[in-house]
């Protein structure tokens, strides 16, 4: 049997969740089909999924269409959750991409549709909703055609749209011939060849249809079709075309194990359960696997989807989706095995760039809070948190606001912890500016460890990180030492001159040296004579200040790169909102009767814009934002972070600290 991992993704309220509803009923998995509304759909598993009518993390369910099985992922629609659906589509071999013949091509709708051709995954349009008031079908083709991508094909007209009578026709042969031969010759020399000549009507409606199959296989052509997830229209239609025009699962049962974890949850008992894609191999259980740095773990249990949900097999083979048990270390991202070699493993997530502190409602909680967060951390390495001891508190990093009620759901439902938030704030970096180096040598006033360090911070290429070198031989000291220089170095890094993260530099040690292990006579080892790695981890981040203090660090913000259609009569009443927001628009363009504007905007200003570009544009406006770059902070206060660490750029305080620590 062929497998086929399909995933559905849209904009927010366009209908995939009712359509994999619609899906599995009409392949008769299920006998009821479930409602958003009502909160008792398939694949919506979360509270507040089911409270909203939205999705957040990808669910899974199987169906079979003849002889294909096909795993379906419901993927969700809201942007703040965009990372989660970028996880998804590294483990798909096609998408359906669902567009509301009402609200029409919205702005989420073009960041997933460039996604998907950025990875070349192969992709069916359905336009849903034809039976809703207001659908306006051709409209919404000109708008996929004009905002998403012009090689799309319909398959089919819709007669009586807007009421619950509408209906889907498929193009017989001859209403198909003429438009498919214009729009597969780009990619097919022997068609253009044809085509050119006049010899169009010696081609067989057979040789376009396969020339079509093998061109949407290859992501080069989209094909559109419409319905109704409600009504049923146009899903048997959409079915046929699921099974007959993308790809089917590829990869070798007996090669080597390659797999990848684009899910992890906690089982009713608290154990992980890791969602892996098989590209290659067979997967047993007891088997003992190899994943992220070399981290082993032994399977324990394995399961596959099948006719809805997921059953015990003892095996999960290429080309299959699987839930592995036993793995307690394992990570979304995680690659099992041999790694795959192919561009849509790679993964695009954009940095969080937002952050909050989460605040337990009860004092008494705030020990369990750290758990939890942690618990959640470890499962998901795009929640990313940052300890305060000094204050007690925890902050989190987000893409958007609506994160926030996804967390503060998740550990009320599953900690039993309730919780608020801070205000939300930008998550700024810091680059050095230059050069700048410093060194503390052993037993040499004001260093008080058995330590030399010497360090010299050089600016590095953009998105290059941090990246650690020696300038001294490694066989000086042992290398523990080094280890030890080199892990604090990075660690110290997370907080710059002003609080933030400094990336995007070269950190060199200069000088290095330690006191050999000795010892009194007749007496064992004495750390008061020797050195030890703690005095390497405690001098090292005093060099750092002062090397970083004198190499000079610049505050970057994150900025969205924004792209505005709103009524070109508004746009007098936009433009200034803009500038006042810090907003730069780079390039405007008219689109019929609306104004497009595209530009960089601060993340911080984001959120009010949202708010009001409705009020300013009647409700048309339309604001598409994702992240684009950091850029200096040259307006206004430069941002501080409050600091966490033990503040190694007052040599005071710092020391005094470690004492307290040491002591407790």
């Amino acid at each position: 049997m062929h497998m086929l991992n399909l995933g559905i993704l849209a904009h927010v309220d366009a209908g995939k969740t009712s359509l994999t509803e619609r899906l599995l009923h009409s392949v008769g998995v299920i006998d009821e089909i479930g409602s958003v509304d009502d909160g008792n759909t398939q694949t919506d598993s979360l509270a507040l999924e089911r409270q909203r009518g939205i999705t957040i993390k990808s669910a899974v369910v199987s169906f079979a269409i003849d002889d294909v099985t096909v795993n379906l992922i419901d993927t969700p629609g809201h942007p703040d959750f965009i990372a989660e659906v970028e996880r998804v589509l590294s483990v798909l071999d096609g998408a359906v991409l669902v567009v509301s013949a009402v609200e029409g091509v919205q702005a989420q709708t073009r960041v997933l549709m460039r996604t998907l051709q950025r990875l070349r995954i192969p992709t069916l349009v359905f336009v849903n909703k034809i039976d809703r008031r207001g659908a306006r079908c051709d409209r919404v083709l000109e708008a996929i055609s004009a905002r998403l991508t012009p090689a799309i094909i319909p398959m089919g007209r819709v007669a009586e749209p807007g009421i619950r009578e509408a209906r889907f026709t498929p193009f017989d042969d001859a209403g198909l011939r003429a438009p498919l031969l214009d729009l597969l010759a780009e990619h097919d020399d022997d068609l253009l060849a044809a085509y050119v000549e006049g010899r169009e009507g010696r081609v067989s409606y057979d040789r376009l249809r396969a020339a079509l199959v093998r061109q949407t296989r290859e992501a080069l052509v989209h094909p559109v079709f419409f319905g109704s997830a409600m009504t049923g229209a146009g899903i048997a239609e959409l079915i046929s075309g699921i099974k007959e025009l993308l790809p089917s699962a590829e990869g070798d049962v007996d090669g080597p194990v390659s797999a990848g974890v684009f899910k992890v949850e906690r089982g009713s008992a608290g154990e992980k359960i890791a969602y892996a894609r098989m590209f290659s191999g067979t997967l047993r259980t007891r088997d003992r696997l190899t994943f992220r740095d070399g981290e082993k773990g032994k399977v324990t249990a394995t399961s596959v989807f099948d006719q809805g949900s997921a059953t015990g097999e003892g095996a999960v083979t290429a080309g299959r989706i699987g839930k592995l048990w036993g793995l307690n270390d394992i990570r979304i991202g995680d690659v099992i095995g041999v790694p795959r070699k192919s561009s849509a493993d790679e993964h695009h997530f954009s940095p969080p760039t937002l952050e909050t502190v989460v605040v337990p409602c009860r004092a008494a909680g705030k020990g369990a809070l750290h758990l939890a967060l942690t618990q959640l951390a470890e499962q998901d390495p795009l929640i990313n948190l940052r300890h305060d001891e000094i204050r007690k508190e925890i902050s989190v990093s987000l893409y958007g606001e609506v994160q926030k009620e996804v967390i503060q759901a998740t550990l009320a439902d599953e900690f039993a912890i309730d919780v608020v938030f801070r205000e939300t704030t930008p998550l700024c970096i810091e680059r050095p500016v230059g050069t700048g180096a410093a060194v503390e040598f052993n037993k040499k006033d004001p260093n008080p460890f058995l330590a030399t360090v010497g360090l010299r911070i050089d600016p590095a290429p953009l998105d290059s990180g941090v990246e650690f070198r020696l300038e001294v031989e490694l066989g000086a000291m042992p290398y523990a030492f080094f280890k030890a220089v080199e892990d604090t170095v990075k660690e110290t890094l997370g907080q710059g001159i002003h609080g933030w993260q400094v990336t995007d530099c070269t950190v060199t040690m200069t000088h290095s040296g330690y006191s050999p292990r000795q010892s009194h006579a007749h007496q064992g080892f004495d750390k008061s004579m020797s050195s030890t790695g703690a005095d390497f981890r405690g001098l090292t981040p005093l060099v750092v200040m002062s090397a970083l203090r004198e190499a000079g660090s610049q505050v970057y913000e994150p900025m969205h790169r924004f792209r505005v259609e709103a009524p070109a009569d508004t746009l007098a009443a936009v433009l200034p909102v803009l500038a006042q927001q810090r907003a730069v628009p780079q390039t405007t363009g008219i689109r019929g009767v609306s104004c497009v504007l595209e530009g960089v905007i601060p993340v911080a200003r984001v959120h009010e814009l949202e708010r009001q570009l409705p009020g300013l544009t009647r409700g048309e406006g339309e604001l598409e934002c994702a992240f684009d770059h950091y850029a200096p902070v040259v307006r206004g206060e430069v941002p501080d972070r409050p600091r966490t660490d033990l503040n190694p750029l007052d040599r005071k305080e710092y020391l005094l600290n470690m004492t307290r620590r040491v002591g407790s």
